[in-house]
C-alpha cells in the first residue's frame, strides 16, 4: 500500500535566467544581459568591469574581471550603464617603469547603455493571487510603452484570458510554454520574503502599497492605474435583465474576512430591500481550512463555482457595483469599472487600490498586514499577529458593524 505524500509545494519564484548572457559584442568572449540583473561575461585577460546607475549617476560596481560572469546585485530594473576597460598588467607597468617609459592607461573597450527597444523582455509574475497579478500588470505595460520593447509576461495561465483583450501588445505565457529567444532582460515581479530583501525588489509593499511596489520594481510611474479587463461580446446574454448588485465574501486568509456574524446576513438583506438580485461570485461556496469554515451568505443567489474568470468580468462589469474584501475579486470589479465597496481590516489604507467606498473602522486593533514588526505566513490560513487566540481576535473586522456598510451603500447610490 503506498504511503499518501504531501503534496510538493511550488516555488513562489523560479529564478530560471540563460545560463550565459545572450547579448554579442565586437570584443571576442565578451557578451551580456539584463536576465538576472545586469550581466557580463568576461574573457580571460586583463579587464575592469564597471556598472553605472544613470539615473542615480552613482558607480554601484567597479572590479577587475578575467573568465568569470560579473553581475549585479539587483534582479530589478536598474538603467545600468556598462563599461569595461582593457587594462594594463602589473608585470607590463613595471617593465615600463623599469625603462623609464610613460605608464599604460586602461582603455575602454566596449560600453553599453540600457536600451530595450525592439529587444525581447521577459516578465515573470510571481505567485498565483489573483489581487497582486491585477495590482501589477498596469505597469508591466507602461514598462512596454517606455521602452518599446517585445514584453512577454509569463504568468498562472488561469489570466491571462481576462487580460489579453485589454493588452493586446504583450505576448502572454503560461508556464507551460517555451521561453522566448534571445531576452534582452528579465524581471521578476512579486512580494519576495523576507520583505526587507533589497536585491530582489526597491521598496516594501507594506509601505508603499501593492500597485507602487510594482511600478518602483519596474522603474516606471507610481501612479494608481486600474489593469483593464473587458467584458466579452455576449456579457449581456448571461447578465440578470433586472438591477443586481455582486458580492464577493471568501477569501485566502482568515484576517481578510468580514468576521462580523451578522454582517452579510444584513447587509444582503438591504440590498434586496433596496430591490436589487444579490449575485455571490466566489469560487467556493463554502470553504474549510484547519478549524476556520466559510460559508457565502444566506440569501444570495449562487454564482459561485467552475466559472471561468472571463464569465466572472462579464457578471460584474453589469453590476449596480460591487461589495467585497481586500482580494482578488475586488481588484477584478475595479478593472471592469464598477464601483467598489470594499470591507477592510488588516491593511491600512494605500495598500489597495483607492475607492471612495472603503470601509475600515480604527477603534480597534487593525492594520497589522502593514506592520513591518510581523511578516504573514501565508501558509498559516488564521494568522491574526496581535491576537490570536484571544477576545480580540479579528477585532478589525468583527467591530465593522452592518450598518456602516449600509450608510456605505447609500452613499454610494446618491454619488450614482
Amino acid at each position: 500500500m503506498e504511503e499518501n505524500k504531501t503534496p510538493e509545494k511550488k516555488p513562489y519564484m523560479t529564478f530560471d535566467p540563460p545560463q550565459t548572457p545572450t547579448q554579442e559584442t565586437p570584443v571576442e568572449g565578451l557578451r551580456f544581459d539584463f536576465n538576472a540583473g545586469l550581466r557580463v561575461s568576461v574573457p580571460e585577460g586583463s579587464y575592469r568591469v564597471r556598472f553605472i546607475d544613470r539615473d542615480a549617476a552613482l558607480t554601484v560596481y567597479d572590479a577587475k574581471a578575467s573568465g568569470v560572469i560579473a553581475s549585479s546585485t539587483k534582479r530589478y530594473f536598474v538603467n545600468f550603464r556598462l563599461e569595461v576597460y582593457e587594462t594594463p598588467t602589473e608585470e607590463e607597468q613595471r617593465a615600463r617603469k623599469d625603462k623609464d617609459e610613460p605608464l599604460l592607461e586602461e582603455k575602454l573597450i566596449f560600453s553599453h547603455d540600457y536600451d530595450a527597444k525592439g529587444k525581447n523582455v521577459l516578465m515573470k509574475f510571481a505567485g498565483a493571487a489573483m489581487g497582486d497579478l491585477l495590482a501589477w500588470v498596469p505597469y508591466a505595460e507602461a514598462f512596454r510603452e517606455k521602452h518599446g520593447c517585445e514584453l512577454y509576461a509569463w504568468m498562472d495561465a488561469r489570466y491571462i484570458e481576462i487580460l489579453r483583450a485589454g493588452y493586446p501588445k504583450i505576448h502572454f505565457l503560461s508556464p507551460d510554454d517555451p521561453r522566448p529567444d534571445n531576452l534582452y532582460a528579465t524581471y521578476y515581479v512579486g512580494l519576495f520574503a523576507p520583505w526587507d530583501d533589497r536585491d530582489l525588489q526597491p521598496t516594501d509593499w507594506r509601505v508603499v502599497g501593492l500597485q507602487a511596489h510594482a511600478a518602483y520594481l519596474l522603474g516606471v510611474e507610481p501612479k494608481e492605474t486600474p489593469p483593464r479587463l473587458l467584458p466579452s461580446p455576449g456579457a449581456k446574454k448571461i447578465r440578470p435583465k433586472e438591477p443586481y448588485v455582486c458580492i464577493a465574501t471568501q477569501a485566502t486568509a482568515q484576517c481578510k474576512y468580514w468576521n462580523n456574524a451578522q454582517g452579510w446576513m444584513d447587509t444582503v438583506a438591504y440590498l434586496k430591500e433596496l430591490g436589487y438580485r444579490v449575485l455571490c461570485v466566489d469560487r467556493e461556496r463554502v470553504t474549510v481550512n484547519g478549524i476556520y469554515g466559510n460559508s457565502i451568505p444566506y440569501g444570495t443567489e449562487d454564482f459561485t463555482g467552475d466559472r471561468s474568470l472571463q464569465e466572472r468580468v462579464d457578471l460584474i462589469s453589469g453590476a449596480d457595483f460591487f461589495i467585497g474584501l481586500s482580494s482578488g475579486l475586488s481588484w477584478l470589479a475595479w478593472g471592469a469599472g464598477v464601483p467598489v465597496v470594499m470591507i477592510v481590516g488588516f491593511l491600512s489604507p494605500g495598500t489597495e487600490f483607492s475607492t471612495p467606498y472603503r470601509v475600515q473602522q480604527f477603534h480597534t486593533c487593525h492594520s497589522c498586514g502593514n506592520d513591518q514588526r510581523n511578516e504573514h505566513k501565508y501558509e498559516d490560513f488564521g494568522a491574526c499577529p496581535r491576537h490570536r487566540g484571544t477576545e480580540q481576535e479579528f477585532e478589525c473586522t468583527r467591530c465593522i458593524a452592518p450598518d456602516f456598510v449600509k450608510k456605505t451603500i447609500d452613499r454610494l447610490r446618491e454619488d450614482r
